[in-house]
């Protein structure tokens, strides 16, 4: 049977999730919850036969699997709530923006024994599993880093324009929203990583959240990750991480886009997908699916993610 799903937040993430989990046998969103009445019109309209509860509580209670696709703040109250009454989650990134509090989050749920994963979008995806498999055979040579490069001509970006908490210091940016993946996927390639030093710059407006960042963390063996981004200018957006190798090294762009060189040019290492962002959420959610029946699965864990937030509210104050 499918499993009975709350949704919590059904900003432009929520929606997009409830989208794809309506298109995958082993989900029902059947409950939706969202303090906005547009958001929450917006979904029913994807999903008119869901119960549009009144209350976050009733959705919880009433689901198997609970989905926080809401803001980072009021994260961990949902969490820990759903997770005392024994419900599986599945958590947007990031995990949280106080490193005490997501510790004491990623502590409790762990000892409520319930199945728990952050929604790190490239965990389950094709570009980390081949790139991964690569290194570990030994094909791409000594690693000799990885580069993340993040431009964009404007932050929030248009598409996310209506979650107007990304463009604040205290719970949005995008460090958060999107170098936080490429860390993720970084440590996964190269280990635990630690921030040798880092360089953010903000606007006047002290409310504001960054508009660069520079920044190097290495891992245990000292192999660098070296990051870049902006905001600013007329530009096409640019999201790129690159996993550099003696032999060969592979180029992800917008996510998904694998190329690979051994020196020359860099060519596509697999053919265009055309619909890159719902083949990534299935394989998500194939996972999520493995993870609820206590089987191996590639989504990222709580302590992970931990570990990423880690770094990146390091990277937001200049902790180097």
């Amino acid at each position: 049977m499918a499993t009975k799903t709350a949704i919590i937040g059904l900003g432009i993430m929520g929606r997009r999730m409830l989208e794809h989990m309506l298109l995958h046998p082993a989900y029902d969103p059947a409950f939706l919850w969202d303090p906005s009445a547009e958001n929450a019109s917006l979904a029913l309209v994807t999903a008119p036969h869901a119960s549009l509860c009144e209350t976050a509580d009733a959705a919880i209670a009433a689901a198997d699997l609970v989905y926080l696709a809401c803001p980072p703040e009021p994260r961990k109250a949902y969490a820990l709530q759903a997770a005392a009454q024994g419900k599986a989650l599945f958590l947007e990134k990031p995990l949280g923006v106080d490193i005490a509090a997501s510790a004491d989050l990623v502590d409790r749920v762990a000892a409520a024994g319930v199945p728990a994963a952050v929604n790190f979008t490239q965990a389950a995806g094709a570009a980390l599993t081949d790139i991964s498999a690569a290194s570990r055979a030994g094909r791409m040579g000594d690693l000799a880093g990885v580069d993340i490069v993040v431009t964009y001509a404007a932050w929030p970006r248009g598409w996310q324009q209506a979650a107007d908490w990304l463009r604040f210091r205290n719970e949005g940016g995008m460090t958060r929203e999107v170098i936080s993946h490429f860390v993720f996927f970084s440590e996964r390639i190269l280990g635990p990583l630690t921030l040798v030093w880092a360089r953010p710059a903000y606007p006047a407006d002290p409310a504001l959240c960054e508009t660069h960042m520079l920044a190097r963390l290495e891992n245990a063996a000292g192999v660098p990750v070296s990051i870049m981004a902006s905001v600013g200018g007329a530009q096409p957006d640019r999201q790129e991480l690159t996993v550099k190798g003696s032999l060969c090294s592979y180029r992800v762009a917008e996510f998904h886009a694998v190329s690979v060189s051994d020196g020359a040019t860099f060519q596509p290492a697999t053919p265009q997908d055309s619909d890159p962002r719902s083949t990534s959420l299935r394989v998500q959610l194939d996972d999520l699916q493995a993870m609820m029946a206590g089987k191996p699965h590639r989504l990222a864990t709580l302590p992970e993610a931990l570990r990423v937030q880690r770094l990146i509210e390091a990277m937001l104050q200049d902790k180097s």
